[in-house]
């Protein structure tokens, strides 16, 4: 695959109609205020993403919610996240990554401060839906803005490693912050990260500037929403599945997605500027980046999804008390992602993926038997093992992602690889609730997922050691 000229970007001007400027006087992009405000709203998004998981069982009662719909309460923001991530880096490409990303940081906080309002499981999910959609927007985006602000490979390898420690920190805080306001009110946590939401895009309007692919032709917008409408479908089965997976709704939403996709295929094989190069698939590297994402999903995120709410179910601790334990594991993985750019001057982005699954797989499969025996202390090397195996995925995976794909083409590369990632998650998190609800006793049943949990990690670090570039 070529490369493209990472400072091929053009900077555009306020009125649309502008001509791109050339290279020799393109606005030059203020990097570390750059780096910034992506990464304080990457913080925020993944603050919002988490914050259920120790609130589950208030908000849960709050709204009237079933345990067989509980899964639409996690499920809700990476649905959004799923439909929309790569559409998101595509418009951002086309039309402006500061715009996009402006857009959807201001987006996150509407729909955030909407969610502590709602008073139904389904209005709930709704905003919650929102908060995905507009997270989409600002992960996507952001990383092209790093690109941009970073064109040469020694500075991108250091901006993706504190953004992507960022999201390892924003995984962190989020059940902190959701679980001390949860000792007053659920909701005041929804209200306190919509307020933050929109303080970072009120700071982001001066400090970032905007810059787009040089491509010609029209943005692709039958393939965006085509492949929205795909996902959405397919994220919706997968939820809607735990129930069972002969019912019609969710064989229509199946039989829909693939009829969706099939049409995807073929708007974008004859597009001019498509939303994704199809081509791309044929590259090892880009299949890295994308099976990364979606073992990530699946095998990561959705068993520490719901371990929470099982701690508190099983063992009796507080929605503080649990976000204090997990941030054992989150922790950890946020100071390993800050630090791990210092090994992959030695240790290329790829090995530390496969090791990062390795290290989940080692750390899940020692909380076996730890919810039967109700101990918590049993779960403290799991978390401290898969800690830091999550921090070398959240390190590695976006600068995989944007090396995957040509410099121009930075958001979609991210927009894909989270696209995977997420809707891993909303498979995961699917598969886990059902194992656990549906294995005879609670305990046995968490014994099976962290078992699949950890036979899917290891599948995917043997996957990623296979897909490597052929010289």
């Amino acid at each position: 695959m070529t490369r493209l000229d990472p400072t091929a970007d053009t900077t555009t001007h306020p009125t649309p109609a502008a001509p791109a400027t050339p290279a020799s006087t393109q606005a030059i992009p203020r990097a570390a205020p750059t780096l910034a405000i992506t990464s304080a709203a990457t913080a925020v998004a993944l603050m919002t993403y988490t914050a259920p998981l120790v609130t589950l069982p208030d908000t849960a009662t709050a709204l009237h919610t079933s345990v067989s719909a509980q899964a639409w309460l996690l499920n809700g923001t990476p649905l959004g996240l799923a439909a929309l991530l790569l559409v998101a880096g595509s418009l951002a490409d086309d039309y402006g990554r500061r715009r996009i990303f402006l857009a959807g940081t201001i987006a996150l906080g509407i729909t955030t401060a909407l969610g502590a309002l709602a008073n139904s499981t389904w209005l709930f999910t709704l905003a919650r839906i929102a908060q995905g959609a507009a997270s989409a927007a600002l992960l996507a985006s952001s990383l092209g803005l790093i690109v941009h602000a970073y064109p040469t490979a020694r500075g991108r390898l250091h901006a993706t490693g504190v953004w992507g420690a960022f999201v390892s920190g924003g995984i962190a805080v989020g059940p902190l912050l959701a679980g001390g306001l949860a000792e007053w009110n659920w909701r005041l946590a929804y209200a306190v990260l919509g307020a933050a939401a929109l303080m970072v895009a009120a700071l982001g309007t001066r400090a970032l500037t905007e810059s787009r692919a040089p491509r010609d032709g029209r943005p692709d917008l039958a393939g965006a929403l085509t492949f929205g409408l795909a996902l959405m479908a397919l994220v919706a089965a997968l939820t809607l599945g735990r129930d069972g997976w002969l019912r019609a709704p969710v064989g229509l939403l199946l039989a829909a997605f693939l009829v969706l996709m099939a049409v995807f295929v073929a708007i974008e094989s004859r597009s001019r500027t498509p939303m994704i190069d199809l081509g791309l698939f044929r590259h090892r590297r880009f299949l890295a980046s994308s099976a990364g994402g979606l073992f990530t999903g699946l095998a990561v995120i959705g068993v520490f999804s719901f371990l929470p709410a099982l701690i508190q179910r099983t063992l009796g601790l507080s929605a503080l008390e649990t976000a204090w334990l997990v941030l054992l594991w989150s922790g950890l993985s946020f100071a390993v992602a800050l630090q791990a750019r210092r090994l992959a001057r030695r240790v290329s982005p790829r090995h530390q993926l496969a090791l990062g699954f390795a290290l989940h797989a080692v750390g899940v499969l020692t909380m076996l038997g730890a919810l039967d025996a109700g101990s918590w202390t049993r779960l403290l090397p799991g978390f401290i093992v898969s800690g830091v195996g999550s921090g070398l995925l959240n390190a590695s995976l976006p600068h995989l992602a944007v090396e995957s794909v040509p410099a121009t083409r930075a958001a979609m590369g991210s927009g894909a690889q989270q696209t995977f990632r997420y809707i891993g998650s909303c498979a995961g998190v699917a598969l886990t609730i059902a194992l656990v609800t549906s294995s005879g006793g609670i305990g046995h049943g968490w014994d099976i997922a962290i078992a699949v949990s950890a036979g899917l990690a290891a599948v995917a670090a043997v996957s990623v050691l296979v897909l490597r570039e052929r010289s």
